[in-house]
């Protein structure tokens, strides 16, 4: 028995077909203008599943594993890399670690699933780069609300998104050894086509990567509900680091 089950060859082959008839020529067209991924893609790539590929069924997912969410991205790479990478936006992993109600938390999960909540993550920093356990930026809890104060650097797709993951620090290191320790997530709602309030950005110029914009971001008194931290204060490096596996899948398959 191969790794390329009958099942997974025609994931393959669905991927590929969407990729050449649709992706493609708007790729073609699109690119050298620096244009932007047009939201009829956007659609059709939430009938195809392919925002759901390893969510659970629950929430309307396919339940599948990293094997196929990578040969999905691959085969969408060869039409246009920010196709591509834009699966990665359904951050529904993020979503159900929140402090909601579950009620809520599943009709959050079930519209990422759909591509009708998509993400851009808020890692690294001006002065940042891999080393994501030296992020400055901060969260200070007043009374029932966050306050974001800080910058961030490369965050792909924070205008166009309908929220942001953000990991931002909320207490110094207990040991100074473990600088890990301290980080936490938020996940901040915002309306798509915007940035969030008290956040002020501009678009790097970059090389390639088009299809969407790139931005350096900057937080000076931003909001965010109590509730809309993500798992526990001070364990966001772990939970970063943990997503971060399939994401580094996920970038491999793209380059390929």
């Amino acid at each position: 028995m191969t790794y390329m089950t009958e099942e997974r060859q025609m994931i393959k082959d669905a991927a590929a077909e969407f990729s050449n008839d649709v992706v493609l020529p708007a790729a073609n067209r699109l690119d050298p203008q620096k244009g932007a991924i047009p939201r009829e893609i956007i659609n059709q790539m939430s009938g195809l599943g392919f925002f759901g590929i390893t969510a659970p069924e629950k929430y309307g997912g396919s339940g599948l594993g990293c094997f196929e969410y990578c040969l999905v991205a691959e085969e969408l790479a060869r039409g246009w890399m920010s196709v591509s990478s834009i699966i990665a936006r359904s951050q529904y992993q993020m979503l159900e670690a929140l402090n909601w109600e579950e009620e809520k938390k599943q009709v959050y999960c079930e519209r990422a699933v759909a591509g009708d909540f998509l993400t851009a993550v808020a890692l690294s920093e001006p002065n940042v780069g891999s080393d994501l356990a030296a992020i400055a930026c901060r969260a200070e809890l007043e009374n029932d609300e966050y306050v974001i104060t800080g910058s961030k650097y490369w965050c792909t797709f924070a205008d166009g998104a309908d929220g942001l993951v953000l990991f931002a620090r909320t207490s110094p290191p207990r040991d100074k050894k473990k600088p890990h320790q301290g980080i936490s997530a938020f996940l901040i709602e915002k309306p798509r086509g915007e940035l969030p309030e008290n956040c002020d950005g501009h678009a790097i110029p970059k090389i390639g990567y088009f299809g969407w914009n790139t931005y350096e971001l900057a937080f000076d008194g931003c909001r965010v509900p109590k509730e809309n931290l993500i798992g526990q204060e001070g364990q966001g490096f772990l939970r970063m680091v943990s997503g971060l596996e399939i994401a580094r899948a996920h970038t491999a398959a793209r380059a390929i």
